[in-house]
């Protein structure tokens, strides 16, 4: 049972080669395009710029790069339209297009973008090229940059180029970038400095700052996590190192209700093991065995229980707990075979969406909460795997686009509907604008304006007063000509002197009024003609507008009518083609979830077959001691 041991020891190097696994967590899609608008956002100065930000502050990324788009195809973002191309390279990263993506940031480097554009753009995708396992790629983005990143970007840029490092095993180079990275820190990159100390063959520098980290408070979950992984991985390099003591030490920091207690409980039960302990480790094995049985280190312990006490000579509970794992082991075979059975038929993929719906695509979406399974514990090891939760985005994003191609094409069919009834009212409306327009007359109502126009000039060349009279005035300018003809007619008549002078005051009473508000009258007259001038020229502007659209709109329409049939179309030939990739890629994260299972079969048969051996080997002790005792 020993060689149980050696394979635990030797996981340290998986432990500590999953570092990328945890820097993951640091490089997400997610982070990619959140990173990118966040400077610029406090200065809009383009409105439709300032639309696009608003979708993607409220999560709908979808939204957001839409608007996006729209609004360059118009040209509607000036100033920003460098700020909006690295906000739609950070989307498309985002959504695993690093591909479309280079493109954008690569445009923007040939026009001449400003460093600062430039290389956060070689960042952003340089990151998404990580996570996406394109190392070769990673590294050739990074090392466009030329100039320090703002804020905390730089430090990022050292982390990321750090594990870049590390995957190609170049620990020396990683230690190196993480010690450029300024002191204080985040708790990841001490964690990831540690980690390649000690794999550049730096152990003692590489545990002090492990041990640092192990006993550092933290004020959250995330790092009383990391807190309790730096223990572990402590623990088994203290255990690789035949240091069984100090490995207790540091495993005994870890808290049991953390992921990492497992772990912790099967390392400090070995460490026991080495001291020649076996009582000491039974305490850690017996809690861990009693553990959900999912969990490959309680399946672990389920041997390591009656090992240990075969080691103190216990060979009956040894072998009754022996042929308990075979059971146990037995039973979780068929378990797994129950969750592989539910998976393939499509439950755990259909569960997970049914209970984690989202407004949009995207790689912002996290799973929150579980579906109900066979044996629901299988299910942490299927969803803790990165290639299992990206091929699951990618399944969700073909649902989503599914469902957003069906809506199109339903929008259209309104669309073609508004259109419809937008040529009926056309049709309805035209002869009677027709009628109304050839009723105006504008051509007269023209010609009256000239009139008009050369009328008041006379009357002002003429300081023709009268011209400007008022009904009133008017009538009374009738009954002076009809008394002054009068006069006229009398004019030898002495007794009409009075009327005479009393005709002569009143005449000139109105004369001097008409030619007193001659020039009020006259202004008014000509701000009324030059508003009649200007109506007639509006309307002149509408007659030949109404004669342009005569013209144009039946032509718009068949145009917005073959746009509309020419997308849906499209949207028909598309939606089969989204429907057999979204098929295939179900089968596709289903197989990834299967694979895990498999993979855990496959070390329940060898626990199952470590029993077995196990249980003849105390048989065989039995019969030896048997045969002794016989001969004596």
């Amino acid at each position: 049972m020993m060689y149980v041991l050696v394979n635990r020891i030797v996981g340290l190097h998986r432990l500590a080669g999953g570092v990328a696994a945890l820097a993951a967590v640091l490089f997400t899609g997610a982070a990619v395009a959140a990173e990118a608008p966040r400077e610029a956002a406090s200065a809009i100065r383009a409105p439709h710029y300032g639309d696009a930000l608003f979708y993607f502050f409220q999560d709908r990324y979808f939204t957001s790069v839409t608007n996006l788009m729209v609004s360059q195809g118009f040209a509607r973002l000036p100033p920003h339209e460098d700020e909006a191309e690295v906000l739609r390279g950070g989307l498309f990263l985002s959504y695993g297009m690093h591909r479309e993506a280079g493109q954008i940031f690569s445009q923007l480097i040939d026009k001449g973008a400003p460093p600062s554009v430039r290389d956060r753009a070689w960042y952003y995708l340089a990151k998404i090229r990580y996570q996406r396992g394109y190392l070769a790629e990673a590294e050739d983005a990074i090392g466009r940059i030329e100039k320090p990143l703002p804020g905390d970007l730089e430090e990022d840029r050292a982390l990321l180029r750090a594990n870049l490092l590390m995957a190609r095993q170049d620990y020396a180079g990683a230690v190196k970038a993480l010690g450029e990275v300024k002191p204080g820190s985040g708790q990841y990159a001490r964690y990831n400095l540690g980690v390649a100390l000690i794999k550049n063959g730096e152990t003692a520098r590489g545990v002090a700052l492990l041990d640092e980290l192990g006993r550092a408070p933290a004020a959250s979950e995330e790092l009383r996590s990391l807190r309790d992984k730096a223990n572990v991985a402590l623990g088994y390099s203290a255990l690789q190192e035949n240091t069984p003591q100090q490995a207790r030490t540091y495993l005994e920091r870890v808290r049991l209700s953390s992921m990492q207690a497992n772990k912790a409980l099967l390392g400090f039960g070995w460490a026991a093991a080495a001291l020649n302990q076996p009582k000491v480790a039974l305490v850690p094995w017996t809690e861990l065995a009693q553990r959900d049985p999912s969990d490959a280190a309680v399946l672990e312990a389920k041997l390591a229980v009656p090992y240990a006490l075969a080691e103190l000579a216990a060979y009956g509970q040894s072998l009754n707990l022996y042929e308990e794992a075979i059971s146990v082991f037995e039973r979780e075979n068929r378990n797994l075979d129950e969750s592989v059975a539910a998976i393939r038929a499509g439950k755990l993929i259909e569960g997970l969406l049914a209970l984690n719906p989202g407004e949009e695509m995207g790689w912002f979406w996290n799973i929150k909460q579980l579906p109900a399974m066979p044996y629901a514990g299988h299910l942490a090891q299927v969803l803790a795997q990165h290639e299992f939760q990206e091929a699951f985005k990618d399944y969700r994003d073909l649902q989503f686009l599914a469902r957003n191609l069906t809506e199109w094409r339903e929008k259209l069919g309104v669309f073609g509907d508004m259109l419809a009834n937008r040529r009926q009212a056309y049709a309805e409306r035209l002869p009677r604008v027709q009628d109304k327009e050839r009723a105006l007359g504008i051509s007269a109502l023209e010609k009256r304006s000239a009139e008009l126009a050369a009328e008041l000039a006379r009357v002002e060349s003429e300081s023709d007063a009268v011209a400007f009279a008022d009904a009133r005035e008017r009538d009374l300018l009738a009954r002076l000509a009809r008394v002054r003809e009068t006069l006229e007619a009398n004019s030898s008549d002495p007794e009409l002197e009075q009327a005479r002078e009393r005709y002569r005051l009143v005449a000139g009473a109105l004369s001097w009024r008409l030619n007193e508000q001659l020039p009020d009258r006259l202004w008014e007259a000509k701000k009324n003609l030059r508003t009649l001038e200007s109506e007639l020229v509006r309307a002149r502007r509408l007659d030949e507008l109404l004669a342009q659209a005569q013209r144009d709109e039946p032509a718009r329409f068949e145009k917005l009518a073959g746009r509309i049939e020419q997308l849906g179309l499209q949207v028909q030939a598309q939606i089969p083609r989204v429907e057999q990739l979204a098929a295939e890629q179900q089968k596709v994260v289903q197989e990834i979830a299967v694979a895990a299972l498999l993979r855990q079969k496959e070390r329940v048969d060898q626990y199952a077959s470590q029993a077995r051996f196990a249980v003849a080997q105390i048989y065989d002790r039995a019969y030896v001691a048997k045969d002794n005792n016989a001969e004596r």
